[in-house]
């Protein structure tokens, strides 16, 4: 092909000159263009969300904890309404299924460091508690049902085991090498532990001796819309009573002496913030549980939903805020590892 320069008047041929480089400097590399898959939901974007939920939860426990309802019964105590029960458990349901799904996408990332057996273990008990839920308001709100073992009790047994394997394998891939003071405050918070379990599960409560005309009267005075089978298994499972009570107690001590080993175990480092919201997340559980347990057993006509229960709302946020942090760490960590390499194979 040809082209006329009007200026000169002279015939150039068209044609593709290669660049010549001096000797000794490198050719310069174009740029590829990498197509990352960026999540939905950025870190920051969860981790407010989870800190808001936990704040407009917590609001609606101090506005709305003391309201009660009058009884239409004489013999009956004031009740909480109902549209506050549900609002409680709703808040628990969106909690733990978030945190079960972020735990669960961890498991599914090969970058994950600390292992995808540990949060494959924390998810599934998250999981197990959000189904424990499910059936024990079933049990409670829509059947009108006042166990002392329902079948969310399973899924909340399961729950712990769970939580304790998953925890457990978080410890043991630390190889933890505490010092002469770490385990002496591992020690007593174990025995601070140890005694108040002891003492709410083990003793007799108050409130056990002096209310059972008032429990009895109050259950023939419910009428409960559960089929008959249902019925039938919550009397069964009532029968196992006092040796679920027994395994909740040991379940939350271990649950709190883990936790404070990973406190301890995770202390500094780039990894601490993740495990530190873990461990804060059980002991949120812990006071939760130690409080429904007094308040049942030593407050007359206790009423569910107070305050202290919001505890059953920060114990998920603080698991999914965990997941998410180590999910934001271990990528980024990964990502620069891959840039180093790639800088050093063309080096």
């Amino acid at each position: 092909m040809q082209f006329v320069a009007r200026e000169s008047g002279q015939i150039f041929s068209e044609c593709w000159v290669e660049p010549v480089m001096p000797v000794g400097v490198p050719m310069p590399r174009r740029k590829e263009n990498i197509t990352r898959s960026k999540p939905i939901l950025s870190a920051q974007t969860l981790i407010v969300s989870g800190i808001a939920w936990a704040i407009v939860a917590l609001l609606f426990f101090l506005l709305f904890s003391s309201v009660m309802e009058p009884a239409t019964v004489a013999s009956e105590a004031p009740a909480r309404p109902l549209w506050y029960s549900i609002g409680t458990y709703i808040f628990v349901w969106v909690a733990n299924l978030a945190a079960s799904i972020l735990c669960l996408r961890n498991w599914g990332s090969p970058q994950i460091v600390s292992g995808r057996s540990v949060w494959l273990a924390l998810g599934v008990g998250m999981l197990f508690y959000f189904i424990g839920d499910v059936l024990f308001f079933t049990w409670e709100i829509v059947w009108k049902l006042e166990p002392d073992v329902s079948l969310g009790d399973v899924c909340y047994l399961l729950s712990y085991i769970c939580l304790g394997w998953g925890m457990i394998l978080a410890v043991l891939s630390k190889r933890v090498n505490l010092e002469k003071w770490q385990w002496g405050v591992l020690g007593g918070i174990a025995a601070a532990g140890i005694a108040l379990a002891v003492w709410l599960y083990i003793a007799p409560g108050a409130a056990d001796v002096g209310t059972v005309e008032g429990v009895v009267e109050e259950a023939a005075s419910t009428v409960s819309s559960a089929p008959e089978w249902i019925q039938t298994i919550d009397q069964q499972l009532s029968e196992f009573s006092d040796l679920i009570g027994l395994f909740y107690a040991v379940a939350d001590v271990l649950l709190l002496i883990i936790a404070s080993a990973l406190l301890l175990a995770f202390w500094g480092g780039r990894f601490s913030q993740s495990w530190q919201m873990i461990a804060a997340a059980t002991f949120s559980l812990y006071i939760a549980d130690m409080w429904f347990k007094y308040a049942d057993s030593y407050l007359e006509n206790y009423q569910s939903g107070f305050l202290l229960e919001v505890f059953w709302v920060f114990s998920p946020i603080l698991f999914g805020i965990g997941a998410v942090l180590e999910h934001r760490i271990s990528t980024r960590n990964r990502s620069r590892q891959g840039r180093r390499r790639r800088g050093g194979a063309s080096a």
